[in-house]
C-alpha cells in the first residue's frame, strides 16, 4: 500500500511540474494578471497576443505528445467571458492558429504533420467558440478519418450547436455554412463521424439540418445495399435521431395523422428503410454464415433497442417481438415481426399506416436487401 502512494504521489508530482515548467515557458503570469482586470489597454492586449504567439508555437513545435493535453489545457484555462478580453483572445487565437496550419505545410515526416493538425483542432474543438469555424472548415475533407473526426467535432459539438441556436443575427448564416460543408463530406465519412454529423444535423434549428440528417441515412442505406457497412452499431444512434424527429401518435386516436408534417414521411421512410435493412441483414446473414460474431451483436443491438426505444414509442406499446424472435434464434419469426411492422409485397405495415408513408412510388414494402456481391 505504501509503494502505491508513493507510486501516485510520484505520479503527481511528475504532471504538476510537468505543466508548471510549460506554463514558466508561456509567461503565464502577465497573461493571469489581465485575465484580473474588468478593463483592458493596449498594452494588455499585447500581453494577450504575446501569450496565444508563444502557446499555439510551442503546441506546433513540439514532439513530445505525451504532454499536448497539459499544453492545451493552459491555453483554454486562459479564455474569460469578460467583453474585451473575450474578443481580442478569440481574434488572436484565430490568427495565431491559422499560422500554426500554415507551418504544418513544412512538418515533415507526415506522421508529425498529422499530429500538429489534429492538435490545433483539438484546440479549436476545445475553446468553443464558433469564430474559429472558419479554420476548421478546410479539414472537412480530409482523408484521415481522424483528422476529419476533429474538425467534424469542432463545428457540430453541443457548444457548437448552442451557439447556432443563440438567435444571433449571424447565427442562421453560419448554421446553413456548415450544414453545407458537412453535406460534402457525408459520402466519404467513416460511421463514427456520421453520428456526430446526424447528431449535429438533428440539433441544429435550420431548415438544412433535416436535410442533411436524411442524407447521412442515405448514405447508411446505401452502405448496407452494397454490403460494406462497417460498425453496424452506429445506427442505433442514426435510427433514434431520425425517430426523435416524428411526433407521437395522437392522444387516444393512435394515428399521428396531420401532425407529421411535410418532412416527415421522408424521415419516417429513411427510419423504415435503414431499420428493414439492419433486420434484413442479420436474417440474410446468419442464413448464409456471412457475418462475424462482432458484426451480430452489433446487429442485435441495433434490432431490439431501436425495437423497444423507437417503435415501441411510436407504436405506444411495448415491444418485443423482435427481441424474442432472436433469442429463440428463429429467422422465419423475424422476418414475419419485420414484414408485420414495417409491410410486405401485398399490405402495408403497421408503422407505415400510423405515420402515413409509403417506399416510394407507392411501395407497401421496404426494398429487400440485394444479395452480396459474389467474390472474383
Amino acid at each position: 500500500m505504501k509503494m502505491k502512494w508513493v507510486f501516485f504521489a510520484v505520479l503527481a508530482m511528475f504532471f504538476a511540474l510537468a505543466v508548471n515548467l510549460w506554463a514558466r515557458a508561456v509567461n503565464t503570469t502577465d497573461i493571469d494578471q489581465v485575465l484580473k482586470k474588468t478593463v483592458l489597454d493596449e498594452e494588455d492586449f499585447k500581453v494577450i497576443d504575446d501569450f496565444l504567439s508563444a502557446a499555439i508555437q510551442e503546441l506546433v513545435r513540439t514532439r513530445d505528445f505525451t504532454s499536448i493535453a497539459q499544453q492545451r489545457a493552459v491555453i483554454v484555462s486562459k479564455k474569460s467571458a469578460q467583453g474585451q478580453y473575450a474578443q481580442r483572445f478569440s481574434e488572436s487565437a484565430h490568427r495565431h492558429i491559422q499560422a500554426g496550419f500554415q507551418q504544418v505545410q513544412e512538418l515533415r515526416p507526415e506522421e508529425r504533420r498529422t499530429n500538429v493538425v489534429i492538435n490545433l483542432l483539438i484546440l479549436i474543438d476545445s475553446l468553443q467558440d464558433l469564430r474559429l469555424a472558419d479554420l476548421a472548415m478546410p479539414w472537412l475533407k480530409d482523408q484521415n478519418m481522424v483528422v476529419r473526426y476533429w474538425a467534424v467535432h469542432s463545428l457540430t459539438n453541443a457548444a457548437a450547436v448552442q451557439q447556432l441556436n443563440s438567435g444571433a443575427p449571424s447565427s442562421p448564416t453560419l448554421a446553413n455554412t456548415v450544414v453545407d460543408r458537412l453535406k460534402e463530406a457525408v459520402e466519404t465519412s467513416s460511421p463514427e463521424i456520421l453520428v456526430q454529423i446526424a447528431r449535429f444535423a438533428a440539433s441544429v434549428n435550420v431548415p438544412q439540418g433535416e436535410g442533411l440528417l436524411l442524407q447521412v441515412a442515405d448514405v447508411r442505406i446505401k452502405r448496407y445495399a452494397e454490403w460494406t457497412v462497417k460498425y453496424e452499431f452506429y445506427d442505433v444512434g442514426i435510427l433514434k435521431l431520425l425517430e426523435s424527429k416524428l411526433p407521437l401518435p395522437s392522444a387516444g386516436s393512435g394515428s399521428i395523422g396531420s401532425a407529421t408534417g411535410p418532412g416527415k414521411p421522408a424521415i419516417a421512410q429513411r427510419f423504415a428503410q435503414l431499420y428493414s435493412y439492419a433486420i434484413q441483414r442479420y436474417i440474410k446473414g446468419s442464413e448464409r454464415a456471412l457475418l462475424n460474431e462482432v458484426q451480430k451483436r452489433h446487429l442485435v443491438s441495433v434490432l431490439v433497442e431501436v425495437e423497444e426505444k423507437c417503435i415501441g414509442r411510436l407504436l405506444n406499446r411495448p415491444q418485443v417481438t423482435i427481441r424474442r424472435a432472436i433469442e429463440r434464434e428463429s429467422m422465419t419469426a423475424l422476418l414475419d415481426e419485420h414484414n408485420r411492422l414495417l409491410g410486405a409485397e401485398t399490405t402495408a405495415g403497421e408503422l407505415p399506416s400510423q405515420l402515413g408513408f409509403d417506399y416510394g412510388s407507392n411501395r407497401t414494402a421496404p426494398i429487400p436487401l440485394p444479395d452480396p456481391p459474389k467474390k472474383p
